[in-house]
């Protein structure tokens, strides 16, 4: 029953939230659910771009550290030009734009490598995260810069009404992602490309672009991401974002992108970075030592996987 198939996971999560409702006081409050819906929203917009890569056939071990690498970017940026009396708002734009070309970049030559030397994305990407991180470093020498006016917040900590600014935005880019794979050749070629590159090389579709194009997404929407938490916490971190790779890839993978190419949803993204958003939540409600909660997440990617494998033409 492909139906059941499709909808497992959607299934598992309406559980989840039934017995979080009995046994985690508050869980269903509104002002909850909105919380973990702005908990999730910086980590949910890098898996949309994750998931056009998974399904492209390439991945982004970077991501965490251009998270990391844009927060501080922009922190010292800020830090410049105000030194040099330029206003705040001017100073801003400037930093966000070079944060977010910046990442974008990093993307690109990792896609570049990828097809002119054909450097495995796992090692490119691996290599970036280092480069990235280290870079954070290098710019804040090891310390967070606090350089951002306080109005800066709103971007990663602001609310519209009683809805987290962030939510919007990881709402915003689910629609735009989700209309990009679903409605436009590009989508179509990325899915063509991801499940058999030589075949759609014949079809006419450029193979290199197509990669090219997934990994500069994935690095632009990380810079957003970092530009959005250096704004919560009003500074450039460089010791931010550890390990955020790791749960973003797990979010998409619960999703039910394969790690094989070709298949995968943005919607089911968006139910496993729900999933894990609840999951987390739940536990904490319930004074779940975090340690266990590690564990229970390891156990989750491994499920995650065996069913993903059981399926192997899910999309």
């Amino acid at each position: 029953m492909k139906w059941l198939r499709n909808t497992i996971l959607e299934i598992v999560l309406v559980i989840l939230c039934v017995f979080l409702s009995f046994r985690a006081r508050g869980f269903l409050s509104a002002e909850n659910l909105l919380k973990i819906l702005g908990d999730v929203s910086m980590q949910g917009i890098i898996a949309f771009g994750m998931t056009m890569v998974i399904i492209a056939g390439e991945i982004d071990l970077s991501v965490g550290s251009a998270v990391a690498f844009s927060g501080c970017i922009a922190a010292w940026i800020v830090e410049r030009l105000t030194r040099d009396n330029v206003p705040a708002a001017a100073s801003i734009v400037l930093a966000i734009g070079a944060a977010i070309a910046a990442n974008m970049l990093a993307g690109v030559l990792s896609g570049f490598f990828r097809i002119r030397f054909r450097v495995p994305t796992f090692i490119s990407t691996l290599a970036w995260m280092a480069i990235l991180r280290g870079g954070a470093k290098l710019i804040t020498h090891g310390f967070p810069i606090n350089s951002f006016p306080q109005g800066f917040s709103f971007l990663g900590a602001g609310y519209i009404g009683d809805i987290p600014f962030p939510a919007i935005v990881f709402v915003a880019v689910f629609l735009v992602i989700q209309g990009i794979m679903t409605f436009t050749t590009f989508g179509r070629s990325v899915y063509a490309v991801g499940g058999n590159a030589e075949a759609a090389r014949l079809s006419g579709i450029g193979v290199g672009r197509v990669k090219i194009a997934v990994m500069a997404i994935v690095a632009g929407l990380a810079a957003i991401a970092g530009i959005m938490l250096s704004s919560r916490l009003l500074s450039g971190n460089p010791e931010s974002a550890v390990g955020w790779e790791l749960d973003v890839i797990t979010a998409v993978i619960i999703g039910g992108t394969s790690l094989m190419g070709g298949a995968g949803r943005v919607w089911g993204t968006l139910i496993g970075v729900v999933f894990l958003g609840v999951l987390s939540n739940g536990m904490t409600l319930m004074n779940v030592d975090e340690y266990w909660q590690v564990v229970a997440r390891g156990i989750l990617i491994f499920v995650a996987v065996l069913v993903n494998q059981a399926q192997p033409g899910r999309r």
